[in-house]
């Protein structure tokens, strides 16, 4: 290659890698959250369900707590998934089950679970939900109260916020053992900038200054609206 093609080449390599990280910045590193991943594997391939119990003889291999997980006592709440990664008992049966903590103002930001239909029941709080089932369908809101239900079909955009000046829990029944989550800011704004400004409409669009605040997915929960920390007295 010549000196003069590198000359060239150099500009638009940068240019490349700048748009790229001032977009991408808000996307963390993946990383498997299986903690014993022979063990699942040697589950999903058991020939029957005696031989699937045998590899989980013991009283504890039934039971998750969700107090052990590191994120319980986060000041932001979090979800706490019990699912193949963390309760190998459950792998294969096509059912799992999360704990949502919601600090006060605490909101779930939007997301979607590409594998499952989420069922969200309300324990203590006052929470709201906002659903999208897909394009032109509208937007259905759900104020969820102590011992009431929603349900968000699979793959449907979905978000939640502690409406209370005090945490609120809630219990969230998926039907795959393996749901997934996709954070859908996080996700957008790690494509190019001419990208997102083309969906916007507007090529003047700055992405890169709009995304650089998005909250990274984190414990998957954050502090809410403008509205309900002044009203809560929140200052984060």
């Amino acid at each position: 290659m010549t000196i003069l093609t590198n000359l060239i080449l150099l500009p638009l390599t940068l240019l490349t890698t700048l748009t790229t990280s001032s977009t991408a910045a808000t996307l963390e590193t993946p990383k498997s959250r299986t903690l014993h991943p022979e063990l699942n594997a040697a589950l999903r391939t058991a020939a029957t369900s005696f031989d699937r119990a045998a590899l989980l003889p013991n009283n504890a291999d039934w039971t998750y707590d969700f107090t052990k997980h590191p994120n319980y006592d986060s000041p932001t709440g979090a979800v706490i998934n019990a699912d193949a990664a963390t309760f190998p008992a459950v792998t294969g049966l096509g059912s799992s089950v999360a704990l949502l903590k919601l600090a006060p103002c605490g909101m779930l930001p939007p997301h979607l679970h590409p594998r499952a239909t989420n069922i969200v029941t309300a324990i203590t709080g006052n929470t709201t939900t906002w659903m999208i089932g897909e394009n032109g369908v509208g937007v259905r809101r759900v104020e969820l109260l102590p011992m009431m239900v929603t349900v968000f079909p699979q793959a449907s955009l979905h978000m939640m916020q502690n409406n209370d000046c005090e945490p609120s829990l809630l219990i969230s029944s998926l039907n795959s053992d393996d749901s997934g989550t996709l954070n859908i800011l996080p996700s957008l704004w790690s494509v190019p900038q001419d990208i997102i400004g083309a969906g916007f409409g507007n090529d003047a669009f700055n992405a890169a200054d709009v995304g650089k605040d998005i909250p990274a997915v984190g414990t998957g929960a954050i502090i809410g609206s403008a509205e309900c920390k002044k009203r809560c007295g929140i200052s984060t």
